[in-house]
């Protein structure tokens, strides 16, 4: 998911990723780290059903969840669905136990998901691997990603054009055998907070479709950098906003993964299992031959419910 810092090197990132040398992914976090290993953790808790609620705390903007599927464990995102000999090999040589998956949104850059079939999420599945739907829609206005910029929100009507792509995100979950109860999360790269109209046509959006997935009968995440987005969340939710997502994944990098506090978000909300903390950017890793580019995340989140 990894969205270059700058203009020069969003063209790079775009030209690369068309001759398969380079796999974008998600946001442009605060720095990248080292290549290395994933730090060794306990082993990744199983996907389960939620027999209660889930929601964040200490806001009363949140929708509350139930009849999820919970995750806590590693899991990359990689620009492009990769094929089942890939996935069985990661799940073998590696500890990743989810996948980030871009299944739709005018702003995706990897459009054409060659290996993203119903046949592989059911296959995924049922092979132990949690599934984090994103879905790249419009984007703010302040966008700091020039390549983004052809794909702002429309700011003489941000609710409907949040409206109509929740529809979207929904239809093209469906259809994939992906269904209620599941979380799709929206991919908002970095923006300005220091442009105020901006802000407010950004949250506009983010706010209709967030009540579009939950009238379908999904969960709604949201991705973005953490002193962007993620904390443009947090001040709706002091604000008394209502209407927010229900999970942040949060990117940021250089740091060791935390799930239980940033400096972006007050610790007493988005939790508990609604958070996913992107920590590492464009890493290349090979494990049982198989070479991706991925980014790395710890997660305590909700993860697709397949059918």
């Amino acid at each position: 998911m990894t969205e270059k810092i700058t203009f020069v090197r969003s063209l790079l990132a775009g030209a690369l990723t068309l001759t398969g040398l380079l796999s974008p992914v998600l946001g442009t976090p605060s720095a990248a780290a080292p290549a290395g290993p994933p730090p060794a953790r306990p082993a990744a808790r199983a996907a389960q059903q939620a027999p209660a609620a889930v929601a964040h705390r200490g806001g009363r903007g949140h929708h509350r969840i139930t009849g999820t599927r919970l995750f806590r464990g590693e899991g990359f995102d990689t620009c492009q669905a990769p094929g089942l000999a890939t996935m069985d090999a990661w799940r073998a040589h590696s500890a990743y136990r989810a996948v980030g998956v871009y299944f739709g949104g005018r702003a995706r850059a990897c459009s054409s998901q060659r290996n993203l079939t119903p046949d592989w999420v059911r296959q995924t599945t049922a092979d132990g691997w949690n599934l984090l739907p994103v879905y790249v829609g419009s984007q703010a206005p302040c966008v700091g990603n020039g390549a983004k910029g052809p794909f702002s929100i429309d700011s003489s009507r941000p609710a409907s054009q949040g409206t109509s792509e929740a529809e979207d995100a929904v239809g093209a979950a469906q259809a994939l055998g992906i269904q209620p109860g599941s979380p799709l999360y929206l991919d908002m790269e970095t923006y300005d907070l220091g442009n105020s109209a901006c802000k407010a046509t950004t949250l506009s959006y983010v706010r209709a479709w967030d009540r579009q997935v939950h009238a379908a009968g999904y969960v709604a995440g949201f991705y973005s950098s953490a002193d962007s987005g993620v904390r443009h969340m947090d001040q709706a939710r002091a604000a008394g906003y209502t209407d927010l997502p229900d999970v942040l994944w949060y990117g940021r990098w250089g740091v060791a993964p935390d799930l239980a506090s940033d400096p972006a978000v007050s610790d007493a909300a988005w939790t508990p299992h609604a958070r996913i903390h992107q920590y590492q950017g464009s890493v290349t890793e090979t494990h049982g031959g198989r070479r991706l580019t991925v980014d790395r995340n710890l997660i305590d989140a909700p993860v697709a419910v397949v059918g």
